[in-house]
């Protein structure tokens, strides 16, 4: 996503014709067009590794270990007391 953002950035800085970029030649699109480039690689190698689906587990997985817990707790068998 950061990738992303950063060539919609510059994107929008070439586009608006603002300072740096917007100084380029119209030939230096291609420098613009990089980091597009970049992030559908990185979106290709993610699916394509298993990346996105293994994060995606783990957050899932984050929500039903806190969900167990606070159910835990509620009932009282989260931590148990010792009796003295």
């Amino acid at each position: 996503m950061y990738l992303l953002g950063i060539a919609l950035a510059v994107m929008g800085w070439k586009w608006n014709t603002v300072g740096g970029p917007a100084d380029w030649s119209t030939d230096d699109w291609i420098i613009v067009l990089i980091p597009f480039g970049l992030t559908i690689a990185w979106w290709a190698w993610a699916d394509a590794s298993g990346y996105t689906k293994r994060k995606a587990m783990e957050v899932e997985d984050a929500k039903v270990k806190a969900r167990q817990d606070a159910n835990r707790e509620a009932i009282g068998t989260l931590k148990k007391n010792k009796r003295r």
